[in-house]
């Protein structure tokens, strides 16, 4: 769900394919954009198409993402779907320099065949699609025949619902669930509190920060920084607040992202992490051990763990577990979007409805999100497990991963996804977010006071945005 740094060709210069996606087997689960500033192959589009079945004609969806892997996902579709009368043409822009929203929204406004059928959405700013500015051009999932039962019946997490939903009215789901948790060394955890057992570490690291920041003066005393940076903290503290940064059309501070400025400069002022940023080798460091002082934990989903973490920890594999964090968070995510046009062809219609409920609603064995919790999408190749958005899924799948010491993390991240919230998000939170993160930092390190910080952040939002303070 989340790959590293990959530069895109610009729009201008998209390179068009077209390739046969038939029943050759789907490749291992690859991480999607949902909230790291990794990014998709360059902009690209191609054909898939199942061998043909009878005379029919051939319904074409056309698939836009931000990376390839939902249409690796309808390779996976068309080889578990042999009878399957359908073919997608995809397109896949990255997110970098924010080159796939706007050639989304031409796609969208302009219509007619070669409109996206199936569109993608991720967490920093799917409240456009689903809620925001261009929610229009979405489908109800009702209309599609995917109703509300269904969801229940699967499980999903009410976040996940809460975010593709508008007045009720569901209008995207996604595959992933990204409830947080606090992920930490083991071996630091019994040096510093007697053991490594995650019912242990969880009541020393929280509930709450006042827990989390007595932890981390027992583990200054013995060295050891509870977080490599101050981004480990932010995102737990980004969606755990009561609103989100807009209300009534103004620009809303919530009192627990104002004390996102305190609590960031408690751990500057202590030494209780390194001052790293996210997304940065010295932050990579720290996730082998390498870095300035060993570092306790990170805070993250199950992505940062299998798509992230698993490449930098080297030696430190296996001496890592996850429980419950301070507080619930989600972070990241993609969503599913169907045009409200498919509506209008009764073929497109199904075609879509079907491929949508197998990735985000199918509870089976054969169900997308069943191959993924698993690491199964490819056969006979053990690929990456990953939390998904169904609870009924991962209550049979197994959770194990060695990076943990074989702990089972589903049964941390079935109840992280309960209680994440998604009623705190807009959908300008991406550009905010990195405006507040910049004037945090700016007051931590000495350069403003904290009066001036947040007038500077109010003024930054007012001029990029047209957005006024309360």
């Amino acid at each position: 769900m989340k790959s590293m740094k990959r530069v895109l060709v610009g729009i201008s210069t998209m390179l068009v394919m077209t390739t046969a996606l038939t029943a050759c087997g789907g490749n291992s689960n690859s991480k999607s954009n949902s909230s790291s500033p990794s990014e998709a192959p360059a902009a690209s589009a191609s054909a898939s198409a199942a061998p043909a079945k009878g005379d029919g004609s051939k319904v074409t969806i056309n698939l836009w993402s931000f990376t390839d892997e939902i249409p690796n996902m309808g390779k996976k579709y068309l080889e578990t779907h042999p009878d399957a009368n359908v073919e997608f043409k995809t397109t896949v822009i990255a997110t970098t320099d924010g080159a796939y929203q706007p050639a989304l929204d031409q796609a969208l406004a302009a219509g007619g065949k070669d409109a996206p059928d199936i569109f993608a959405a991720e967490a920093a700013f799917v409240l456009k699609y689903t809620q925001g500015d261009a929610s229009g051009y979405a489908a109800n999932y009702a209309d599609l025949g995917l109703d509300d039962q269904m969801v229940k019946d699967a499980g999903i997490a009410q976040y996940s619902v809460d975010i593709g939903s508008k007045d009720g009215q569901l209008k995207g789901l996604g595959y992933q669930a990204t409830g947080g948790a606090f992920i930490y060394r083991r071996s630091i955890a019994k040096d510093v509190f007697g053991s490594d057992d995650p019912a242990t570490i969880k009541n020393e690291v929280g509930p709450g920060w006042e827990k989390f920041y007595e932890a981390a003066a027992k583990l200054k005393a013995k060295g050891y920084g509870i977080v490599s940076g101050d981004g480990d903290i932010w995102h737990a503290i980004e969606n755990s607040s009561e609103k989100g940064w807009i209300v009534d059309g103004k620009l809303h501070i919530d009192p627990k992202r104002e004390e996102f400025l305190d609590l960031s400069k408690k751990l500057k002022d202590n030494g209780y992490h390194n001052d790293t940023t996210d997304w940065t080798e010295a932050w990579y460091a720290d996730m082998s051990g390498s870095g300035a002082q060993p570092v306790f934990g990170f805070f993250g989903p199950a992505w940062l763990i299998n798509y992230t973490m698993s490449g930098q920890v080297k030696d430190t594999s296996g001496d890592w577990a996850v429980t419950e964090p301070p507080t619930g968070f989600f972070w990241g995510g993609t969503w599913l979007l169907a045009n409200k046009d498919v509506t209008k062809d009764d073929a497109k219609k199904q075609a879509v409805a079907d491929f949508i409920k197998w990735v985000t609603l199918d509870t089976s064995e054969t169900g997308l999100q069943y191959y993924w919790a698993n690491g199964t999408m490819k056969e006979g190749e053990q690929g990456t497990k990953d939390s998904v958005a169904s609870s009924v899924v991962m209550a049979k799948s197994n959770g194990e991963v060695p990076l943990l010491g074989g702990q089972n993390m589903f049964d941390v991240f079935v109840p992280a996804n309960a209680n994440a919230s998604g009623k705190n998000l807009t959908q300008y939170d991406e550009t905010i977010n990195k405006l507040w993160r910049e004037q945090v930092r700016e007051y931590t390190a000495g350069n403003k006071d904290r009066a001036k910080a947040i007038e500077t952040f109010k003024q930054q939002v007012k001029d990029q945005l047209g957005i006024d303070s309360e």
